[in-house]
């Protein structure tokens, strides 16, 4: 199990204050344009949403046959259920994004949308993602830019102490960081990810210009903006489009496996209304509870 600080959204209302209210319109019309520009009508088998939070993007990224949400709020997880339903195409996760609990190369794609600013070691969850993905398999990564057009204008007139061109990430708040796009490219390529593509998302993050400009107009001057993202990363959101190397992948067998030791031999136990997973070889015990398998609280057999 991990032991990095973790960013828990357990009983928040982010999905109802952040989103539903209708201030965050603009920016979920851009990360919806961005997503459909880049998966476009995407199939296949298997997708992994790292950080699926309320479910708000789910139903954006395609006719996948499964579709895995991981989360480490299990609150968070219980409302993306009663937003998308019990149908056996998705499958609810509580989770770390740094132990996640399936076997390698089970997934034939993978998201992770306004996730990685949470997480205080951004290279160890990237390759952690990179293991759960088969080869010639997709990964699409959003980040928040430190090298952004406010940060840099802050900067230059000394209203701001850190440097938006250095490559180390910033911590502007706990566990809320901003990365350079270099830094971020390095770990996607150390991690095994190959860079097909960049979107710049956000630009126009502005109060004034939210009020003045309806939504849907913004984000389309946005969405012609972001095609500048191969070129430089200037916006306040990046999104990546990558893809696994061709190598050959240790595809493990079953589906799930155990955070806590690695092994892979899971038994499912118990009535409907008490289910468990059971690891056979350090018997910690992972109950399923209305729907959702709680990876984040093990108990001992």
């Amino acid at each position: 199990m991990t032991e990095h600080p973790i960013c828990d959204y357990e009983n928040s209302d982010y999905q109802r204050t952040f989103w539903d209210a209708g201030t965050r319109a603009y920016e979920d019309l851009c990360e919806q344009g961005a997503i459909a520009r880049l998966m476009p009508a995407r199939t296949g088998g298997r997708l992994l949403e790292i950080g699926a939070g309320a479910g708000r993007n789910t139903l954006r990224y395609g006719n996948f046959e499964k579709l895995v949400l991981l989360d480490y709020s299990l609150t968070q997880l219980q409302q993306a259920r009663e937003r998308l339903g019990g149908s056996n195409r998705f499958i609810y996760v509580a989770a770390d994004a740094y132990t996640i609990p399936f076997v390698a190369g089970w997934f034939d794609a993978a998201t992770m949308i306004r996730t990685l600013h949470h997480l205080s070691d951004p290279a160890a969850a990237l390759r952690e993602a990179r293991r759960v993905l088969k080869p010639d398999s997709i990964f699409l990564l959003e980040y928040a830019n430190k090298q952004n057009v406010k940060a840099i204008l802050r900067y230059l007139l000394r209203r701001q102490i850190w440097n938006p061109f250095s490559p180390e990430p910033v911590e502007y708040l706990p566990l809320n960081f901003d990365f350079h796009p270099g830094t971020v490219r390095r770990w996607l390529a150390d991690s095994g990810f190959q860079v097909r593509r960049q979107v710049t998302v956000s630009h126009f993050r502005i109060g004034f210009l939210k009020r003045i400009v309806p939504p849907r107009l913004l984000s389309g001057l946005d969405s012609v903006a972001g095609y500048t993202g191969d070129w430089i990363q200037l916006s306040p959101s990046v999104f990546v489009l990558t893809q696994t190397g061709a190598q050959p992948a240790d595809v493990g067998t079953g589906m799930f496996r155990c955070p806590n030791c690695g092994n892979a031999e899971l038994q499912e136990t118990g009535s409907p209304a008490e289910a468990s997973l059971t690891c056979r070889q350090c018997r910690r015990r992972y109950l399923i509870q209305n729907g959702i398998y709680n990876f984040k609280e093990p108990r001992s057999v």
